[in-house]
């Protein structure tokens, strides 16, 4: 939970920081010359009713683009830290140790492999389908846990542009309904109603572009740490059915870190 806070902290710090900005830049008004420019907070106010969500849209982007960037990390889902501890138990086919260190380290990978572990037996022979099976079922579960995050992005970056373009037909109708009632002869009250519309569809695909950039960044390199998490389980496997060093793995075998350490 604390993480959690310190997430959505950092997003309102990054999201409410402009607002500040502009704010603090509207009041020195009365010094020098007056310049009519437009803050942050009336470009928000000319948007009108759209940018509401929109903002909750932008939110929503920090936070997941936050989260993703920590979580989906291949040093967190992967521990490849890990891997000479639980090449050597599996080469001394010590599962029940193997099985208390993943519990130890909750990431994707312990979780996987630690439901494979929970089909074997310490005591006789192991059925290496039904330990593939529930390895395959974790998986499964996990990668939809973990792409739930990863497809927010998605929903955001395609949604925002949909409602910056109903802000836009919401401002055009009004700019239409002034000109019908009051011809052109408030062009002030024309170049808000217009203004409502660009600055709507702005601020969505402001919002889109990033949006979509972060889901194929975060997607492609988690469908690349999900391939290296299956090769790294497969030869853990193999090196448990055979107690031999799989080709390509031979240096993370030469013992447990805490040997390592001690020498």
């Amino acid at each position: 939970m604390s993480k959690k806070i310190i997430k959505l902290a950092f997003c309102f710090s990054m999201v409410i920081g402009p607002f500040a900005f502009a704010q603090e830049a509207g009041g020195n008004d009365d010094v020098g010359p007056k310049i009519e420019k437009t803050t942050l907070m009336q470009m928000i106010k000319q948007g009108g009713w759209s940018m509401y969500p929109l903002g909750l849209f932008s939110v929503g982007m920090i936070f997941f683009i936050v989260q993703n960037g920590l979580s989906l990390r291949e040093k967190v889902l992967l521990r490849p830290d890990l891997m000479p501890d639980f090449i050597q138990l599996m080469k001394d086919k010590k599962v029940l140790e193997a099985h208390t260190l993943c519990k130890e380290n909750n990431t994707l990978f312990t979780y996987v492999f630690a439901a494979g572990l929970e089909r074997c037996s310490t005591t006789g022979e192991i059925n290496y389908t039904k330990v593939k099976e529930a390895i395959d079922e974790a998986s499964t579960e996990e990668i939809t846990q973990y792409m739930k995050a990863v497809d927010y992005l998605s929903i955001i970056g395609a949604t925002a542009p949909m409602l910056g373009l109903l802000g836009t037909v919401s401002g055009m109708i009004k700019a239409f309904q002034t000109i019908g009632s009051k011809g052109m002869g408030k062009p002030q009250e024309l170049a808000g109603n217009i203004g409502e519309a660009l600055v709507t569809t702005a601020t969505g695909l402001i919002i889109a572009i990033p949006c979509m950039l972060a889901y194929y960044y975060f997607r492609n390199n988690f469908i690349k740490s999900t391939a290296t998490l299956g090769r790294n389980i497969g030869a853990l496997l193999d090196t448990l059915e055979s107690g031999e060093l799989p080709l390509g793995f031979e240096r993370l075998g030469g013992g447990s870190a805490s040997d390592t350490t001690s020498e």
